[in-house]
């Protein structure tokens, strides 16, 4: 059911991360429009409007964010810990994706809001197959909230 093709916002400082994410989001049929923030300074300046992103009238509020947590600078936890007790941004459902298996890591982010932790596959197949998984639930069986384009529509 991804009629909505609402924004997801994918947050990952590695570029081959990137790219095989977005490739298995197409490989799965999952067209919605994906933006790339390169660290969560960045993600942070898109979400609130600031820094390059503060005239840009193509911002849109995600569906869906897809986070990293190890990056430099502002970091996943980081941001998302900010988001979550934000009241206009903590409705967003965030998706911890990362290589961190570390139980600490995967109890610090349901504590501080996380929707689902996602271990990283190596493989692109096992990546491919999670995103298939993620996409089945997030946009075949969640309600999510709506987007901007469902709100001004």
């Amino acid at each position: 059911m991804s009629q909505n093709l609402g924004l997801i916002l994918l947050v990952d400082d590695n570029e081959d991360d990137y790219e095989a994410t977005l490739r298995s989001l197409r490989k799965n049929h999952l067209l919605n429009p994906v933006h790339w923030c390169k660290s969560g300074g960045d993600a942070r300046d898109y979400l609130y409007h600031q820094g390059k992103y503060t005239d840009d009238d193509s911002v849109r509020r995600p569906t869906l964010m897809l986070l990293d947590l190890n990056m430099p600078g502002l970091d996943g936890r980081q941001l998302l810990r900010e988001l979550k007790t934000d009241r206009d941004m903590c409705a967003i459902p965030t998706i911890i994706l990362t290589t961190s298996n570390d139980p600490k890591d995967i109890e610090e982010c349901y504590t501080l809001g996380a929707s689902t932790f996602i271990q990283k596959p190596v493989e692109f197949e096992g990546l491919t197959k999670a995103i298939q998984t993620m996409k089945d639930y997030w946009f075949g069986i969640a309600l999510l909230p709506k987007s901007d384009e469902a709100n001004n529509g």
